[in-house]
């Protein structure tokens, strides 16, 4: 099962979103998961021939895909003079979370009105594997990647995988201070049995509980960004 996700999840990753080539599809999401991961924390200076040896790529599918993490506010590019890593923006963040919650609850919805039943194998296939890499510190990355795909296969279940990619493009920032969370045993196993329980209410088609599930998943209370900006400043504007 491992193997067969593995295959999955790689094409989901690397498939060319909107007729983009792979190899910028390849870096752009490499380098957002080392910018949402905070590998390359804000502020980093990113220097264009580092990465194009680092990728192994030209100068083409590089610039493409670091317009694409300029245009996603992760990195801002200075002509003639310097790229630099963002810092987290609080008000993007507030914008972030009504704009996830509305559209994620609008999937669940569909979703639960003609659940697909190849989607909700994904998704349990999905939850498997989250359970299985949550033990390992060192696969903390990988559970997140996983994260993300479990809301890309309910976008994929209802029809419309691009609205994901449109909607990651606006929650970088947001998708930042998750990361500054503390990732204890106990909060990723929430984060799972969340997942569980948004399966079973898309699988029994009961889009109530479906539209509980999905808005207590994605609510975070008003001043959930202040414990992290008082501990990371450097990390804000």
């Amino acid at each position: 099962m491992l193997s067969t996700m593995n295959v999955a999840f790689d094409m989901m990753r690397y498939e060319n979103p909107m007729g983009r080539p792979m190899a910028s599809s390849r870096i752009y999401d490499d380098l957002r998961q080392r910018i949402l991961s905070l590998e390359l924390p804000p502020g980093t200076p990113l220097t264009r021939a580092d990465l194009a040896r680092e990728y192994d790529v030209s100068q083409t599918p590089l610039r493409d895909a670091m317009q694409r993490l300029d245009q996603d506010g992760l990195i801002r590019i200075y002509p003639q003079s310097k790229t630099l890593v963002t810092r987290i923006d609080p008000s993007k963040i507030r914008e972030a979370l009504v704009l996830r919650q509305a559209l994620e609850t609008e999937v669940a919805i569909k979703f639960a009105e003609a659940p697909s039943a190849s989607a909700v194998a994904r998704l349990k296939e999905i939850i498997a594997m989250q359970r299985e890499v949550a033990p390992d510190t060192a696969q903390l990355r990988r559970f997140q990647e996983l994260d993300e795909y479990f809301h890309f296969i309910m976008f994929e279940g209802i029809g419309h995988p691009n609205l994901h990619a449109l909607l990651r493009a606006q929650t970088g920032d947001m998708d930042r201070v998750r990361r500054l969370q503390t990732h204890s045993d106990e909060r990723l196993a929430t984060i799972v049995d969340g997942h569980d329980r948004i399966v079973a209410t898309l699988e029994a088609g009961n889009v109530g509980r479906a539209i509980e599930e999905i808005r207590l998943h994605t609510h975070k209370p008003s001043d959930w960004v202040d414990e992290y900006r008082a501990k990371y400043e450097d990390y804000f504007v």
